[in-house]
């Protein structure tokens, strides 16, 4: 039996017990009496992350948040654990970060090895916790003294919502769409979220639901999109025949449907490549796909790199083929390359982002001739591609740090508990 039928099999088989104990657990804990805190007037901001050394577009992101924040706040960056001893990203500049629970170097006490009972086992941060990491984020969360804190996916919104002191004002964020939760993590957010000060959203269709959701209640819903700073590498001139797409190698972002709409294209355009950046579990699937399809000399796995926007400049088109997405950072990162963009309109992100005809092409979601067409449509009209380019890079600059950041200090002005509007310093 392979692993994702095992997988599959174990969660069906042991996932609603999990999360019946999960719900038990978090209403013992809600029993705890709830403690103040101790300095409502502070105005520091904390940013809760699953793992802030690993590599993911939620932690780029964040991090992204903390430094434009930090040039105007005091700012903390606070990892549920620690798991490297070198983070994929670099942290801000005069941001502290720092890890709740140490798991480096294999380091496992026996609470280590007791599966996690706070954090709800349909999020995807369930298999990287355990009782170690509840009781080390239980004891922070406590302790807080005041001021706001951010969390960054649906667990760590929920344990926020329900557990952190009064006088600390929480703001969830969701990096994934409405839609695309489990079962049961969406009948406990449609409970839980209602307890949370605010929510910030990435897509005008996510403020639209979560608002209809929310609207009785007091959590305030807000769009604010991911801040994407220009990266490194120059800018592309469109003279390289290569089609470049990134993200990691899983089923969501689709790489198998990208490969196959290439093969069409390199059949017409023997001299244009394909290279994707990344790594991930579906890693050997699509080697094992572009040699079934004769790409070998075409496409190629590249694997992951902090030199993603020199990759990207080396490049004339981006290729987004995702499943679904919660936003699609990676667009806005390759249009300020000056890269066009052809993308799976999926849900949901792209259609927020592209504007079809000026800056890039969407084509309906898992239609591979489509993708195909689309390419070979830009592959063969240069000067098409230059006027994308421009308006690309354009389209970037609305989602830089200077004009994201007043969406969040708006949001937190509004929260008497994270410092209204004074002068945070």
């Amino acid at each position: 039996m392979s692993g994702p039928q095992l997988q599959s099999r174990r969660r069906r088989l042991l996932g609603p017990a999990a999360v019946a104990v999960h719900r038990a657990a978090l209403r013992l804990a809600g029993l705890l009496p709830r403690p103040t805190a101790p300095r409502p007037a502070d105005t520091g901001v904390r940013i809760l992350l699953a793992h802030a050394w690993g590599m993911g577009g939620t932690i780029r992101t964040t991090l992204n948040l903390a430094a434009d924040l930090g040039a105007r706040r005091e700012v903390e960056v606070v990892s549920l654990l620690r798991r490297r001893e070198e983070p994929f990203f670099d942290f801000p500049a005069g941001v502290p970060v720092t890890a709740l629970h140490e798991r480096r170097r294999g380091r496992r006490g026996l609470l280590d090895r007791l599966p996690s009972v706070l954090i709800h086992p349909e999020d995807y941060a369930y298999p990287w916790s355990s009782l170690a990491t509840d009781l080390a984020l239980l004891r922070w969360l406590r302790g807080l003294p005041g001021g706001a804190l951010v969390t960054t996916r649906p667990a760590l919104n929920l344990l926020a919502a329900r557990l952190a002191p009064r006088g600390v004002a929480t703001v969830g964020q969701e990096h994934m769409h409405f839609g695309s939760h489990r079962p049961a993590l969406a009948r406990d957010i449609r409970r839980g979220y209602r307890r949370l000060d605010a929510l910030a959203v990435l897509t005008r269709e996510d403020e639209r639901d979560y608002r209809e959701l929310l609207g009785s209640t007091g959590t305030r819903v807000r769009r604010i999109p991911n801040a994407v700073p220009e990266m490194d590498g120059g800018v592309a001139d469109g003279r390289a025949n290569v089609v470049v797409a990134a993200g990691r190698l899983n089923t969501q972002k689709g790489f198998d449907l990208l490969i196959e709409a290439f093969a069409p294209v390199a059949a017409a355009h023997p001299d244009w490549r394909l290279r994707i950046y990344g790594s991930g579990p579906e890693r050997d699937a699509l080697q094992a796909l572009i040699a079934r399809l004769g790409l070998s000399e075409r496409a190629e796995l590249m694997g992951r790199t902090r030199q993603l926007g020199e990759a990207m400049a080396e490049a004339s088109l981006f290729v987004l083929s995702s499943r679904f997405e919660g936003f699609g950072m990676v667009i806005v990162e390759a249009m300020g390359k000056g890269l066009p963009v052809v993308s799976f309109d999926c849900p949901r992100g792209p259609s927020d982002i592209i504007a079809p005809g000026r800056d890039g092409d969407l084509v309906a979601p898992a239609d591979v001739p489509a993708l195909s067409a689309a390419m070979l449509d830009l592959i063969e009209d240069p000067e098409r591609r230059r006027r994308y380019a421009a308006a690309a890079r354009e389209k970037a600059r609305s989602f830089a740090p200077a004009a994201v950041g007043p969406l969040w200090d708006a949001l937190l002005a509004e929260l008497p508990a994270a410092g209204g509007d004074a002068d945070p310093r």
